[in-house]
């Protein structure tokens, strides 16, 4: 019976061509190229199922990538190539260089002309990332903030409270002191009180939050600007939760057994991470967590973690592909996704809804992400952020973890990545 409506739908659409004035209905076999853990892939192909039984005329075709960095290959690959999947995620992080290859077909005429979606249902610090050169390249499909993730197990054995929403820096140093502990006395941390990586996607919300920023100009950058004084009191803070404080595992520590996997264990009483880690921790038996936000300085301040869906400019049926975008957008579908815990929706109304804040599911301290949306900043829009990120982050490894002074990563990291912005 499918195949006859499939049929019937080409007829119809040929007939379509043929009158002058008429409007082709869209119809045709869509790839889809998508990540994330088993309860990501069995969302998208619920997202998938629900979308075909009202658009039976659309076959979407799911190409499923375990990984992050495996899928960020098979992507450059993909395009590089010359033939990506129709659709695709793609971080705001990362969309530059596509944009500007004209690699991608621009979605802000599609969403203008869309009776479903509109650009005002969307939280407005997620959609403004994906503006190139004045056209909306893609539609966000989720926005989260770096929040901290936490064990309430050894927060209650160490007897140490819980953060709260208007904690300090000095108030994670401390709390972070006390839940480090050498639980068998060999001399040996065995529980350690905070975990995070030492890149420049970590540190900026810390310099944002004391008043400083990480370029010149967001809009326009020219060169990094952590050799101001807020800025390098920032990262000075920062590496002293290693070098200092001793609160988050060395170098030697972190090579033996990564932090998320000591959180995951039960043997790390803080953990930093965007909303992407939910559905792995929601796995989790042997302890309660939950969450709080970022401490605060002289101001409160998060970074902006999105992904979004894309159109390839090479796809064949982009009108078919746009019918599954913008219903992977509407209430309907981001409600599927959002039920795995993985995202914050990125439409408002989905944030708000019970798909979202389910009282039943953890984190019980949902809103958290919602509640400091207006304080979320994005990193600059550039082709070559990538290349900055990566050179900055093997610079602040150094310093992290003891094997450089601050002045001297803050110093090469400028030099190193002066060339990135002159293209």
């Amino acid at each position: 019976m499918q195949v006859i409506g499939k049929v019937l739908v080409g007829v119809l659409a040929s007939a379509a061509l043929a009158v002058p004035g008429a409007v082709q209905a869209a119809s045709g076999e869509v790839s889809f190229l998508t990540f994330g853990d088993p309860a990501e892939k069995a969302a998208y192909e619920d997202l998938v199922a629900a979308f075909e039984a009202a658009h039976p005329e659309i076959d979407i075709v799911i190409t499923h990538i375990p990984g992050q960095g495996n899928y960020r290959r098979r992507l450059a690959t993909d395009f590089a190539g010359g033939a990506p999947a129709d659709i695709v995620f793609i971080n705001y992080r990362r969309y530059a260089s596509l944009a500007a290859k004209k690699a991608l077909e621009p979605l802000g005429p599609y969403l203008e002309k869309s009776t479903v979606i509109s650009e005002s249902d969307f939280y407005e610090e997620t959609v403004t990332p994906f503006y190139w050169e004045g056209t909306l390249q893609c539609i966000p499909q989720n926005l989260s903030s770096l929040v901290v993730y936490y064990n309430q197990d050894i927060f209650d054995a160490a007897g140490v409270a819980y953060p709260s929403d208007d904690w300090t820096w000095d108030d994670l140093v401390e709390t972070a002191k006390a839940l480090t502990q050498d639980t068998d006395g060999d001399g040996n941390v065995d529980i350690y009180g905070l975990g995070t990586a030492p890149s420049i996607f970590r540190l900026a919300p810390f310099v944002w939050a004391a008043g400083g920023d990480i370029v010149d100009d967001h809009q326009n950058p020219t060169r990094l600007t952590l050799d101001t004084p807020e800025a390098r009191e920032a990262t000075e803070w920062f590496v002293d939760l290693q070098v200092k404080h001793k609160v988050v595992p060395d170098a030697i520590q972190e090579a033996a057994e990564k932090s998320e996997s000591r959180f995951l264990n039960g043997r790390m009483g803080m953990f930093l991470n965007s909303r992407r880690g939910v559905p792995t921790y929601r796995e989790i038996e042997g302890f309660v967590w939950d969450v709080a936000p970022l401490p605060m300085y002289r101001q409160r301040a998060g970074i902006l973690h999105s992904d979004a869906y894309c159109l390839a400019a090479t796809a064949e049926n982009k009108d078919a592909a746009w019918t599954f975008i913008e219903y992977a957008n509407s209430p309907e579908g981001q409600t599927i996704v959002a039920k795995t815990g993985r995202t914050v929706p990125s439409l408002k109304s989905v944030a708000e809804s019970t798909a979202f804040l389910d009282p039943a599911t953890r984190p019980s301290r949902a809103r958290v992400y919602l509640d400091y949306v207006p304080d979320i900043r994005g990193v600059p829009i550039m082709e070559t952020w990538v290349d900055i990120e990566s050179t900055v982050g093997k610079e602040l490894e150094r310093a992290f973890y003891g094997q450089a002074s601050v002045d001297e990563v803050i110093s090469e990291s400028i030099r190193r990545t002066q060339e990135y912005f002159q293209r």
